[in-house]
């Protein structure tokens, strides 16, 4: 009789090393900092206003999701700019996203700027793609959460059980509905990225639909109702590209909040090297030796993941060192 067990599960993977171990991604982009939530605080009906009403609480004004930023010295860095609270504010949508641990003091607020209310010669800001992996600590973690509230905020206006306008609430950490009495919080959607490494050593690169010329990255798919993380991470694989893989092992996670994902990120071994492609999502793959990833860099015919993103240091993970190319979008 004809099994109907799917392909993937020839071989079951399996997490192993799930503590962080010494091989395991450290200091990634926008995943650490020293920004303390300070959840217990959201509770206060009087929380915001008071933060308004303080001088020297910093705000962070996001423009279709976009900030301020400076230079930062001629280290090549860039901080981001906060100001006091102004009067405006009381009419935009606030949220409290914490204190500076280090200081136990300064509180820093997000506020949104309706894009229709914006000046054609307000300054220049930049979002947290391309300015990221050059903030430090801090400001990367205050952007990062403020893009994140933003985006839910802007995407779950209504009540999921009777359609009602909600209103936020809890210093901007919920949604409340008026009508039913609902209370709704951001949604994180968890996804799986994984480097595929075959037994020759080789790294498995796909372009996926929608990239630009040129740009691979590692395969990546978010996690299923009842799916565990190393179930993702095969059945991606098998989906996309065909292959079975196994010894699924956790390397790191990093918010990415475009709109409002966890991205957990492994590494996996390829118990076979032929590719079957998804077409609808995956335009083309193929497998690199470390030569062949230098050589394709180095003349522009492959473009790698940003900096900022773990899919870059997952390349990096199996290269063994950075990969010193300028910054492009992967995507078209």
């Amino acid at each position: 009789m004809r099994s109907t067990r799917s392909p993937y599960a020839v071989r079951p993977s399996r997490v192993v090393n799930v503590a962080p171990a010494p091989a395991s991604l450290s200091s990634l982009a926008l995943s650490d900092g020293p920004l303390d939530r300070h959840s217990e605080r959201r509770a206060d009906p009087g929380l915001v206003d008071a933060l308004l009403d303080d001088p020297a609480t910093r705000v962070l004004e996001l423009v279709g999701g976009k900030a301020e930023v400076e230079e930062n010295g001629d280290d090549g860095g860039v901080r981001l700019r906060y100001r006091a609270p102004v009067t405006l504010d009381r009419d935009r949508f606030v949220a409290y996203l914490g204190q500076d641990a280090r200081t136990g003091g300064t509180a820093y607020v997000l506020s949104v700027v309706p894009e229709s209310t914006a000046e054609a010669d307000d300054p220049p800001r930049s979002g947290l793609r391309s300015v990221g992996a050059r903030l430090n600590a801090l400001d990367a973690g205050v952007l990062t959460t403020a893009t994140g509230l933003a985006n839910w905020h802007a995407r779950h206006g209504f009540c999921p059980l009777c359609g009602h306008a909600t209103e936020p609430a809890q210093a901007g950490w919920t949604r409340l509905c008026p009508a039913d009495g609902s209370e709704h919080y951001p949604r994180t959607d968890p996804a799986v990225i994984m480097s595929v490494i075959d037994e020759q050593d080789r790294i498995l690169l796909a372009r996926g639909v929608g990239f630009a010329p040129g740009g691979m990255s590692v395969l990546a798919g978010f996690v299923e109702p009842g799916e565990s993380l190393s179930g993702a991470v095969a059945r991606e694989v098998h989906e996309e590209v065909g292959l079975t893989v196994t010894d699924v092992t956790y390397l790191g996670d990093q918010p990415w909040p475009f709109p409002s994902s966890l991205m957990i990120g492994f590494t996996a071994r390829a118990t076979s090297t032929e590719l079957r492609l998804q077409t609808s999502e995956i335009e083309a793959a193929r497998w690199f030796t470390r030569d062949e990833l230098t050589r394709s860099v180095a003349d522009g015919s492959l473009r790698v993941s940003q900096r900022i993103s773990i899919a870059r240091r997952l390349i990096e993970h199996w290269y063994g060192e950075e990969i010193d190319v300028p910054d492009a979008p992967l995507r078209g």
